[in-house]
């Protein structure tokens, strides 16, 4: 039996032909477990009827295997991959792309996993209520012709409406900072304290409601729960048409605190090394969506005065419908699972038999626990109490509540603060493309250099580096500076590289979380931790430039510095040497054992 509390990993001992299992304790349960165990001596073996721990911590009887497991045994398993999936790479795919061998397309692309060890199958077997497990079978080859070509069919079907709505969604919720550059606080009687408390009604209900979303989205479905949710979203965006005051501003701000559990139901299609690289387009997106969003607020501000309502009510009313059709359309393009695409408006579904097959089969073969828990399965206290115990998460908890404030106030306030500089509304709108543009070049090229140095630490705290001298100029520019001037420091300032994470928080800090997290459950519940942690710091920054200290903020700048100076010097390098140690420690306890 494995214990819970062990991690293992896979090391081949010089001058033996064998591999061994190398135990040092962690205190997480690891999240991916590629064992590849035929060349050992000695195993376990269960008893038919045995009961037999899993990598959920539950015990499951061994007569729970189908005959296809059973089958499994004594299939051949030389045709299979054995080395682990290739990470995509966008300095191999531009700069080295003449480099890489091309594979034989119609060769064996399924890999080698644990369901090919008659020992090891038992523990990791799906559970019978697996919504997948009729398409289950360790029998199953594909070749790499096969893959690609349904690699490319998901991407059409599944992740361009995943695109799509997180892109509605960030329509919503960006629209206000559009909006600023109008009259809207001028309208309703509203300060920029009142704006700044807006923010936090909306960060602490994002905060309260994160946890609570996710355990509802793990019960009922993310493909019922998220088009619910943008639904609602456009509902409480096109009511802001009608806003009159301070109380309705603050009610609209707390009800679009929600947060779909999109890249939970993206994990149901895609195998671990695919996922990233399509989240960081994802992302990407939401700069260009940033820059679509501009030039929408651009035309829709020019309604100013028709049918009697200010530009800024027809902005929150359009961009409202349009996210209320995708909503709408959203629920006959989201399929709960790869089984479960044919329904009464799609009766043929979107995949063949064999194409189930190979999609069930690739992702539970490249991460057994997505077997442990159906897409309707909701958490138990005892996986939440695991979760939030686990102490090795923490120190990316704080990184969460610290690396954004830097750059959140003048992210936020960028429209109100080319107002008071001088820029009429449709410039103001305008002038904020080019940051964003700028964004996404930056945003590629730290992409290169993290792959370049492979060091998760150093390219996690870029955003904050490179932000700090700008603050830094932000807080030295005189009481009146030269418009343009002012302009171009903080479009520098808010250029900095995301690392296809704030993407530097969602693809390297969550990837640090969800790669020591365990299972599915509980990465589930560790995402939403850190992600609450993320808003709270949105809480944080959202205090940070106030009424009395505009229009220059200067006050707040500094305090922005003093930040940004305590992540750099000693969060991040905190954080990198903790782990450090908990290294050391894990290596102390395997060098204390011995083979017997």
């Amino acid at each position: 039996h494995i214990p819970v509390g062990l991690s293992l990993q896979l090391i081949e001992c010089s001058g033996m032909n064998m591999l061994f299992l190398r135990y040092f304790y962690t205190g997480i349960l690891p999240p991916d477990l590629f064992l590849s165990l035929t060349e050992m001596t000695t195993s376990v073996s269960a008893a038919p009827e045995e009961k037999i721990l899993t990598t959920d911590g539950l015990s499951r009887p061994v007569s729970s295997l189908s005959s296809i497991g059973k089958r499994s045994s004594s299939l051949p398993t030389d045709d299979l991959v054995n080395e682990a999936e290739e990470q995509f790479s966008w300095t191999t795919t531009i700069f080295r792309r003449r480099q890489t061998v091309p594979r034989d397309p119609d060769a064996i692309a399924t890999r080698r996993s644990v369901f090919d060890d008659p020992d090891l199958a038992p523990h990791y077997w799906p559970k019978k209520d697996y919504e997948n497990l009729h398409r289950f079978d360790p029998t199953a080859r594909w070749t790499h012709r096969e893959e690609r070509a349904l690699v490319r069919k998901l991407d059409r079907k599944i992740m361009v409406m995943a695109a799509i709505g997180f892109s509605a969604l960030n329509l919503d919720r960006s629209n206000i900072n559009q909006a600023n550059s109008g009259s809207f606080l001028q309208d309703l009687g509203l300060t920029t304290d009142d704006f700044n408390l807006g923010n936090t009604v909306f960060k602490l209900a994002f905060l309260c409601t994160e946890l609570p979303s996710q355990l509802v989205s793990k019960r009922i479905g993310p493909d019922r729960w998220i088009p619910t949710q943008i639904c609602l979203w456009s509902f409480v965006s096109l009511s802001q048409f009608w806003l009159t005051g301070r109380t309705s501003f603050l009610v609209c701000r707390a009800l679009l605190g929600f947060i779909p559990d999109l890249i939970l139901y993206l994990s149901y299609f895609y195998t671990k090394t695919e996922l990233p690289v399509r989240l960081a387009l994802f992302w990407m997106s939401l700069n260009f969506c940033g820059i679509v969003a501009s030039f929408l607020a651009y035309g829709t501000l020019h309604m100013d005065g028709v049918a009697g309502a200010a530009g800024w009510r027809w902005l929150f009313m359009l961009e409202g419908i349009l996210t209320l059709l995708i909503g709408f359309f959203s629920f006959f393009r989201m399929p709960p699972s790869p089984t479960q695409t044919k329904t009464w408006f799609r009766p043929n579904g979107w995949f063949t038999e064999r194409e189930e097959i190979i999609i069930v089969n690739r992702v539970i073969r490249d991460d057994p626990t997505k077997g442990d828990m159906h897409n309707r399965e909701g958490l138990t206290l005892r996986r939440l109490w695991t979760a939030v115990c686990d102490y090795d998460l923490w120190p990316i908890y704080i990184l969460g509540l610290m690396f954004g404030i830097p750059s959140a106030p003048p992210s936020t306030y960028l429209t109100l603060l080319l107002r008071d500089i001088g820029f009429n509304t449709f410039d103001t709108n305008l002038l904020t493309i080019p940051s964003q543009a700028l964004g996404i070049v930056t945003m590629f090229v730290i992409t290169l250099v993290s792959e370049s140095v492979n060091e998760r630490s150093i390219v996690s705290m870029m955003e904050d580096l490179w932000t700090l001298p700008f603050l830094v100029a932000l807080y030295a520019l005189p009481s009146n500076p030269n418009p343009w001037i002012f302009f171009a420091v903080v479009t520098g300032l808010l250029s900095y590289p995301t690392t296809l994470e704030r993407n530097t928080h969602l693809l390297f800090q969550v990837g640090w979380c969800s790669r020591n997290a365990g299972a599915v459950a509980s990465r589930t519940v560790n995402a939403s931790l850190y992600n609450m942690f993320v808003q709270a710091s949105g809480i944080i920054s959202a205090q940070v430039y106030v009424t009395s200290d505009a229009p220059r903020y200067r006050h707040g700048n500094k305090i922005l510095i003093i930040i940004c100076c305590v992540n750099i010097c000693i969060l991040y390098p905190g954080t990198k040497a903790y782990y450090i140690w908990r290294n050391r420690q894990r290596a102390k306890i395997w060098d204390a054992m011995t083979i017997e």
